[in-house]
């Protein structure tokens, strides 16, 4: 018998993915969690052989659960309805099991389980076409300094920081800028976190 635990911030989705997989005679629902943090605890006592989680949940985020989940025996499954190659992204660098869009019919839910529990890794085709639509144009020192950028720094600092003159900071970011198609760092951070070239 497949164990299987869900989160998901939404009830009434909740109680149909349960009610779904009830159904299947070599799958059982040992538990149910509305956020990342409830699972966690879940995962503890119920020790699943599944967690079947969303991403955008409230207190803990599906990707932040998974991520603790990482060296745990549980295979994960993340079903989402956010084909964002950034979120992707931190999904496969978390090692999850599986990552579905939540508009794919039920049966490709069932099945995917079902390979996961053999040893296989199964992900949504058009998430596959969106990882490979865009390289990061950025350099490993590019992306140093984007980082700074997003943790508020200022160029003076980001410039002692990594031991670059103002100037040359002043320089990386300008080609930042022009690599990425923004007008200014905040553009630049949105569009880096969205494409999940940060993590």
């Amino acid at each position: 018998m497949i164990r299987i635990v869900i989160a998901e911030d939404q009830q009434l989705l909740l109680g149909a993915l349960g009610a779904l997989l009830d159904l299947e005679e070599d799958m059982v629902v040992a538990g149910k969690a509305g956020n990342g943090e409830e699972l966690l605890a879940l995962v503890k006592q119920e020790q699943p052989d599944i967690c079947l989680m969303d991403i955008e949940m409230p207190v803990m985020t599906g990707l932040d659960a998974a991520e603790h989940l990482r060296n745990d025996s549980c295979k994960i499954i993340i079903l989402t309805t956010f084909a964002r190659p950034g979120y992707f992204e931190r999904a496969r660098k978390a090692e999850v099991d599986g990552y579905l869009l939540k508009d794919s019919p039920s049966e490709d839910l069932v099945h995917s389980i079902r390979q996961i529990m053999k040893g296989k890794r199964m992900y949504s085709p058009e998430l596959i076409d969106l990882a490979f639509a865009e390289e990061n144009p950025l350099t490993k020192r590019e992306i140093e300094v984007l980082q700074l950028i997003t943790e508020g720094k200022t160029t003076k600092a980001i410039a002692k920081e990594l031991f670059l003159s103002n100037g040359t900071v002043r320089n990386y970011i300008s080609i930042i800028l022009d690599k990425l198609e923004v007008d200014n760092r905040i553009e630049a951070v949105t569009k880096v976190n969205d494409k999940g070239w940060l993590k």
